[in-house]
């Protein structure tokens, strides 16, 4: 089970005027919950008024004037007076025996137990309005036949709550179930506004369930539904739940259309909070898509607009955190005064508590420690005073970091110590692993290695143990990937190999830990744990089937450039040279800016051969004497942008000693060799390009379809206005491809929605890569053995792009993916596949030496020698 921080965002509507109109339909005595999204930032508090202070209200006699003084205070954020109103309603329907009333207040109570963080009241709540209403939670089936919709309505309205909470505590799947059974309520009701918003839920928590595809298809069918509907404030709502759901799934472009649209709507209709809300959630888009300027200027409208203090704070503060992010220092100061001033005048709640805390940790690094610990120790009192354990527990570990800021580590033990022990206690898994990893930090600076190792272990067992959630759901997390998720990995590397003693430094925990690391960027790219297929441990496939393979895993540390290497059938060897990460991500940068520049030969040698002296030279001698004849690097951080068959030794280039493949991790598809009798392929490409796009003409496409059918490849080939998704997607499927070769256009990035394959009709990103090739196995069950991607590149200046090429080759299915790191002239890269498919045809070689051969025949031809020509191809997974 777990809790999201800084991240709930409830978008709720209220239509309780009539309420005093005892007949009414019920459905106006609920706050009507819409879905919980989980964006950056804060919980959004929709506020009309200031809190007012409530009389002694315990023997109030109308009920329904409770209920409209409970709205009020839920929309000021003036929770805990709202909890004591609707309690006193509760009571009073109970004592009038109003079983319908009853189960509403409790319904709207849930909601603002929710607010207050008290999860398991909430859900009490929740089930004694179900039991009021006929509906068996043990058995879940409604138990008694209602005459008319009064019940039935406040029936689905509470399943639409309970989802909410459910999706809230980390129980996507039950969610999902929740949201169905509301929908089929509202159909029956003839709803359609509330079909459409339990459509949302249920997209959202097909997306926290990892059923992204699912959820994209869910969502692009409601907003069809939305387009159809009158401007009203209810579409204003639900078109921004499917922006913030379309800027959770990655769908960027469609997000701003989206969320652009419920402004505009917005603003003809004048509604200033859902305006503001509405610049807000396209603030975090813009954000998310890395337009920052576009980001602060709508945080600024935002909070403009904003007609109450809470939605203000909360984009100011989002406002705040990014101006720090991008260095804009200055203005980052003026605001804080301003922000600071805003905070004192809050309601004590929850979201007042999480905007305090988000605060003090956005001014971290400004300085005024003394401040900031100020703040930290009023919101731990807050919150033990609400009862408020994960508020509490963020607040002591925040506190804690600052004293570590200070080097008081006593001190920061003891409050992170605290933290750690209360979110363990609440479940709340997705903060435990920040005080664990903090504990290994402040142990590590007392010096006691040891059991700093042992809260590393811990933190990164309890990030495997989230590691659906933290992709799908964290925003926090996903936004800040790189400074709150990798370096723990690297720093606890880097303390494995400290370790002395018997058996130590623990080698195999070591490269196991980098992996781990390694399938989290995955996911982190793909927001989605992708990496779930049946594969075959590298090690193994070395010691019993291929004695002539070396594994090799280069790791980039804060001090040191590790390297452990696997030889068949002996024990892993650790080598390392004490250069900076700095040292070593400047010399690979500039490789791969020079290489790409044929005039640069030599300044590409002087380059390649400091990075051989970092990461062969070492092992030099034990590869020699090894008998190995190819080398399977698993590449580090920026480490994978540069091919490793350039690294050179002052006379030759590695790919002139050993045959070369990447791995994206210590596993892979089972490893299978191409023989002739299954040599059969589907070919696509282009030599002629799209009109809406601007990539140059392949003219020598059609020449190299031609050419390998020429070499004995049984060959389907889909050229031009052939090669269009429908027909690629339908062709797949016809035959047991081994081989897929397209010879088109893509890009290699470091975000999914920017790498993508181009078709004749339209671009092919990479998740509908995954259905479209994956689709063949409903019908086949032989995997595609080798995927050619010749004329795809990595994205200029993305220093993570690989990751998309990765990404391409993981979700292609395919045992093998020959790829390029930068686009090539047409010509050579017709060369070089008419070379390597000729080694390949004569089913003597594996696809590795292939992969040599043909480069060594660029390499010796005086045509193209130069790096620039014949580095860029590489070869991932399986390189027999």
């Amino acid at each position: 089970m777990t809790k999201k921080l800084f991240t709930k965002k409830y978008s709720l509507h209220f239509n309780l005027q009539n309420f005093l109109r005892r007949k009414q339909v019920v459905v106006n005595s609920i706050l009507l919950f819409t879905l919980a999204f989980y964006l950056t930032s804060l919980p959004i508090t929709f506020a009309n008024q200031p809190a007012t202070k409530i009389p002694n209200v315990q023997f109030a006699p109308n009920p329904e004037k409770l209920i409209e003084k409970g709205e009020q205070l839920y929309q000021s954020g003036n929770f805990s007076q709202a909890v004591i109103v609707l309690q006193a309603a509760v009571r009073t329907y109970k004592l009038q025996k109003d079983n319908i009333y009853q189960a509403a207040a409790l319904s709207n109570l849930a909601l603002v137990y929710q607010q207050l963080g008290l999860l398991q009241e909430a859900e009490n709540a929740i089930n004694t309005s179900l039991n009021l209403l006929g509906w068996d939670v043990k058995d879940q089936k409604l138990k008694v036949n209602h005459q008319n919709s009064e019940p039935l309505e406040v029936l689905a309205q509470t399943f639409d709550i309970q989802a909410g909470l459910q999706l809230s505590v980390g129980q996507s799947e039950v969610s999902l179930t929740t949201s169905q059974r509301a929908e089929k309520l509202w159909q029956q009701l003839g709803n359609g506004d509330r079909v459409t918003y339990s459509r949302i839920n249920q997209a959202q928590a097909l997306r926290v369930s990892g059923f992204y595809r699912r959820a994209l298809d869910t969502l692009q069918a409601v907003n069809k539904q939305l387009q159809t509907q009158p401007d009203s404030p209810m579409k204003v709502a639900g078109l921004r739940s499917l922006g913030n759901a379309l800027q959770l799934a990655g769908d960027f472009e469609q997000s701003q259309q989206v969320l652009q649209q419920s402004i505009n709507i917005a603003q003809n209709l004048k509604l200033p909070q859902d305006i503001s809300i509405g610049e807000f959630s396209l603030g975090n888009t813009k954000r998310a898509a890395g337009d920052f300027a576009s980001a602060i200027a709508h945080y600024q409208k935002a909070a403009e607009v904003a007609p109450t203090p809470f939605t203000k704070i909360q984009a100011q503060i989002n406002q705040l955190s990014l101006l720090l992010e991008t260095e804009k220092t200055a203005d980052a100061k003026v605001l804080v005064p301003i922000i600071r001033s805003q905070l004192a005048n809050l309601p004590l709640n929850h979201s007042s508590l999480y905007a305090s805390i988000h605060f003090a940790r956005t001014i971290k690094n400004l300085g005024g420690n003394q401040d900031i610990a100020q703040i930290l120790a009023k919101t731990v009192q807050q919150a033990q005073t609400l009862g408020d354990r994960q508020a509490e527990s963020y607040a002591l570990g925040s506190l804690g970091e600052v004293y570590e800021q200070t080097q008081q580590w006593n001190e920061a033990q003891k409050l992170t110590q605290k933290a750690l022990l209360i979110a363990q206690e609440i479940d709340a898994s997705d903060i435990a692993y920040l005080w664990q990893w903090q504990l290994g930090r402040l142990l590590r600076a007392k010096g006691d290695i040891t059991a700093a190792i042992a809260f590393y272990d811990a933190a990164v067992a309890t990030l495997q143990s989230l590691r659906s959630d933290l992709v799908a759901v964290n925003r926090d997390v996903q936004f800040n990937f790189r400074d709150r998720v990798e370096p723990i990995y690297r720093q606890s590397v880097e303390l494995l190999l400290q370790e002395k003693g018997e058996n130590k430094p623990d080698l195999d925990k070591a490269r196991k830990r980098i992996e781990t690391l390694q399938l989290a960027e995955l996911d982190n790219f793909f927001r989605e744990a992708c990496l779930n297929n049946q594969f075959v441990v590298l090690d193994r496939v070395v010691d019993q089937d291929n004695p002539h393979t070396a594994i090799f895993y280069p790791i980039i540390l804060e001090n040191q450039l590790a390297v452990i290497l696997k030889l068949p059938n002996k024990p892993l060897i650790y080598k390392n040279n004490v250069v900076s990460r700095q040292q070593v991500e400047q010399v690979v940068m500039q490789l791969r800016k020079d290489i790409v520049q044929p005039e640069k030969t030599k300044k590409v040698k002087e380059l390649s051969e400091q990075l051989y002296n970092w990461l062969i030279q070492p092992i030099a001698d034990e590869l020699k004497t090894s008998g190995v004849n190819t080398l399977v690097f698993i590449p580090d951080g920026l480490l994978r942008n540069i091919p490793m068959a350039v690294l050179y030794d002052g006379k030759e280039y590695l790919i002139e000693k050993y045959a070369l493949a990447l791995s994206p991790g210590l596993q892979l598809f089972t490893p299978q060799p191409l023989t002739k009798t299954n040599f059969n392929a589907l070919a696509g490409g282009l030599s002629e390009i799209p009109k809406n796009e601007k990539f140059a003409p392949l003219p020598n496409v059609k020449n190299e379809l031609n050419k390998i059918q020429k070499l004995g490849v049984r060959t389907t080939t889909l050229l031009n206005d052939q090669f269009i998704s429908t027909i690629l997607e339908k062709t797949i499927n016809e035959q047991p491809y081994r081989i897929v070769h397209l010879a088109t256009h893509g890009k290699f990035s470091s975000k999914a929605t920017e790498t993508f394959i181009l078709a004749y009709d339209k671009r092919i990103y990479v998740g509908e890569l995954d259905t479209l090739l994956k689709s063949r196995s409903e019908k086949r069950s032989e995997p595609v053995e080798l995927l050619v991607l010749s004329a795809c590149e990595t994205a200029s200046g993305d220093n993570r792009a690989t990751l998309g090429l990765a990404g391409v080759a993981i979700k292609a299915g395919a045992r093998s993916t020959l790829a390029s790191l930068w686009n090539i002239n047409d010509d050579s890269t017709a060369f070089f596949i008419s070379e390597f498919y000729s080694q390949l045809t004569t089913g003597k070689t594996t696809k590795s030496e292939a992969l040599r051969q043909a480069q060594i025949k660029m390499l010796k031809s005086d045509n193209y020698s130069r790096p620039a020509q014949w580095a860029p191809y590489v070869l991932v997974g399986n390189w027999l």
